[in-house]
């Protein structure tokens, strides 16, 4: 170990000791709350060292890989081609407005400098860099959001508890100790929300691994009181497939948009909380080198609008490579979705859902007094839109200010298209009467 472990265990659970069970954001934390939701769109990073393998961030579990076994990747990785400076142009210019990235995944991997493990990037590989060091700079740099997704689980460490997953990597069941490795993640969070400037968003995930464990109790109210004590601006997410727990800030549904329950991970009610949906190009969260099913770019920017239009955020996942690079057909989307919005931008950035709820044919969302009716997908040349409780002054296509002609009675609009739109996003602007 390179550096003493007690660094940071005494102030760490001095002020995490008391349960948050009355939590009350502060104000900043509400503004960040509200530059979360402006921004409508974020980029998650799956990397660590199952990169190597190319196979997805659950080999070591799907393989029952040796833990000790799997650790020698990290002599090999050196990842020569990363540049943090050029992820985050790359990610700004798809008008994406913060980076999500994985300081721990479920392999128990750090991808930072931490004191309480050797087990990271600098120690334990000859890259020897902190990569997430290089890229909270950039973030700042470029304006970017920095949020850090962190895992509750570890199929590496030995004092951590036993869940339904990572049970075939080898490790003896007589050292686990949930007191040492609770200890061990409330330090590295420390360290990670002390040293690397204003982090955003803390995106927690693993919770799940214990469902079939009612009775285990993650003490997330002292983790989320810890979190919020040394960044109170800082909003706390979990990925937990339930319905937000006291002291988090941001509701989460993962592969599905609020309301929709397709891959059976959301079925959970949509509360008041800002809400995210994540998301990925492939079919894969991690770098898996035989998936190059990459959804359409059309389909991504209909997935973000569909967000848009429930009041909700995109996270969309891109799995870096293990040379340091982004996958080409990730940056060809990325660049894609930057194309459309810088002209639609506007439609979903700084918006909130609209007054008409999802339908067949498309979303609404809005911004002060206008409208931006997306047409996603429509066979007629008329659409009929119930809004009610405001006067419609003036509809235009959004992209070219073309007048659209519409009639307003007491159930609504009906705008007369003049044609079947045939755009990944149509777009119509009603401006209200105040």
């Amino acid at each position: 170990m390179k550096r003493l472990l007690t660094l940071l265990c005494a102030c760490c659970f001095a002020a995490a000791s008391h349960a948050q069970s009355a939590y009350v954001p502060t104000p900043d934390n509400l503004r960040a709350r509200e530059a979360f939701r402006n921004d409508r769109f974020g980029i998650f990073l799956h990397w660590g060292l199952y990169s190597m393998l190319a196979t997805g961030e659950w080999t070591m579990t799907n393989k029952n890989l040796n833990y000790k076994e799997y650790a020698k990747l990290a002599g090999g990785f050196c990842p020569a081609r990363f540049d943090a400076r050029e992820w985050v142009r790359a990610i700004k210019a798809s008008g994406a407005g913060y980076i999500c990235f994985t300081t721990r995944h479920h392999e128990g991997f750090s991808m930072f400098d931490t004191a309480f493990s050797d087990y990271n990037i600098v120690d334990a590989t000859p890259f020897g860099r902190d990569v997430l060091r290089e890229l909270a700079e950039a973030c700042r740099e470029e304006g970017i959001g920095l949020h850090l997704y962190y895992s509750h689980i570890d199929w590496y460490r030995e004092d951590c508890p036993r869940g339904r997953t990572g049970l075939g990597t080898g490790r003896p069941g007589t050292e686990v100790n949930w007191e040492s490795y609770y200890a061990f993640m409330n330090n590295q969070l420390t360290e990670l929300l002390t040293g690397y400037g204003p982090i955003r968003a803390v995106w927690f995930d693993g919770w799940w691994d214990q469902d079939q464990n009612p009775g285990f109790d993650w003490q997330l109210d002292e983790q989320y009181a810890l979190v919020h004590r040394l960044q109170p601006a800082c909003l706390i997410a979990n990925n937990h497939h339930q319905t937000p727990f006291p002291g988090e800030d941001i509701q989460v549904f993962e592969r599905d948009l609020p309301g929709e329950n397709e891959a059976g991970l959301s079925g959970q009610a949509v509360g008041e909380l800002p809400l995210e949906t994540c998301q990925t190009m492939n079919g894969m969260w991690g770098y898996k080198i035989t998936d190059q099913e990459y959804k359409p770019a059309p389909e991504l920017i209909r997935y973000l609008v569909g967000a848009a239009g429930r009041d909700a955020n995109l996270l969309l996942n891109i799995g870096p490579q293990p040379d340091g690079e982004l996958p080409a057909a990730a940056v060809e989307r990325l660049q894609e979705i930057g194309r459309w919005m810088a002209v639609y931008g506007p439609t979903v950035r700084g918006t909130r859902g609209g007054p008409i709820g999802p339908r067949p044919w498309g979303v609404t969302t809005q911004r002060d007094d206008r409208v931006y009716v997306h047409i996603l997908d429509l066979q007629d040349r008329e659409l009929f839109v119930p809004l009610t409780g405001a006067k419609v002054l003036r509809a235009v296509r959004y992209d070219d200010r073309t007048p659209v002609r519409f009639r307003q009675d007491d159930e609504g609009v009906l705008l007369r298209l003049g044609e079947v739109p045939d755009v990944t996003d149509y777009v119509v602007e009603l401006t209200l009467r105040r």
